[in-house]
């Protein structure tokens, strides 16, 4: 979930240049000039243009317009990523994110029959849901690559070859001693990162499993209509325990593209799915 701090300055002169009404007046003016033969047209247009460049980005209401068109803009983009996320989940975790999503709606309907003056709590809490489910979604695309990845890894086998090397060296020419010390190295340090991964693993996994508990007694919560405020201050918590799981995800995942790009747990390219799943509701019975 994105801070203000973490988003780029915007250029509001650039965005006033670019804007829509500005480009029209601009191509009328170059019409009228050429419809009319004079270069006088032109000369005012430039002028006028000085004179909006130099008020309109200073604004403030200019500004909060770019800043809604900038919002929408990436809103757009991360519904777009986090879809593209979804689908390339297992089943089994998108039944779990379907579930969430089911416990979020009966929350936010819950909530949305209190009296208007504890609505501004609502739209707060609304909001913290919204972000909730996108660290839900980011979390479990992470637990399904390093599940996969430990699925896939034998230390057994990388500890194996490690002893036949370590057996054979002492009898192998300088050169080739050289090569295999070096080969040993790196199956020790596969053997460190698949450790990293495995208790990276089980953090999501907590993590993953500490939203939806969090959520389920809200929810219980929310038949007895308790403060929203609390409930707010609630789901805000959850949310900074997110935010802080998310960011030592990215530091296991920034190790590995770094040192290891065959070992790295980033992103892989996007799937291309079109088939949603069916809205059941799952509840899992057993977490790691």
């Amino acid at each position: 979930m994105a801070r203000d701090t973490d988003r780029p300055q915007i250029n509001f002169i650039a965005e006033a240049l670019k804007w829509q009404y500005n480009l029209i007046g601009l191509g009328g003016a170059a019409a009228f000039a050429v419809a009319s033969g004079s270069e006088l047209p032109l000369l005012l247009a430039a002028g006028m243009e000085l004179i909006y460049l130099s008020v309109v980005p200073q604004m403030s209401r200019f500004q909060r317009l770019v800043r809604s068109w900038k919002f929408a803009e990436e809103q757009s983009v991360q519904v777009k990523k986090l879809s593209e996320i979804f689908h390339e989940l297992p089943q089994d975790l998108r039944n779990r994110y379907v579930e969430v999503d089911r416990v979020s709606g009966v929350i936010r309907a819950n909530y949305s029959r209190l009296s208007s003056t504890s609505q501004i709590f609502v739209r707060q809490m609304e909001e913290r849901l919204s972000g909730l489910r996108e660290g839900y979604v980011r979390l479990l695309h992470s637990l399904h690559l390093q599940r996969d990845y430990l699925d896939t890894t034998k230390p057994a086998d990388i500890q194996r070859e490690i002893g036949q090397l370590r057996g054979a060296i002492e009898k192998q020419t300088v050169k080739v001693r050289e090569i295999n010390q070096k080969r040993v190295e790196i199956l020790e340090k596969r053997l460190e990162k698949y450790e990293t991964i495995r208790e990276n693993r089980q953090v999501i996994d907590a993590q993953c499993a500490a939203i939806e508990d969090v959520l389920e007694l809200i929810r219980d919560q929310s038949v007895t209509m308790r403060d929203p405020q609390q409930v707010s201050d609630q789901l805000e918590s959850l949310v900074q325990d997110v935010e802080h799981t998310e960011k030592s995800v990215r530091e296991v995942e920034a190790i590995f593209e770094i040192s290891s790009p065959d070992l790295a747990v980033g992103l892989p390219s996007l799937a291309q799915s079109s088939d949603p799943p069916r809205a059941t509701p799952y509840r899992h019975s057993s977490r790691n």
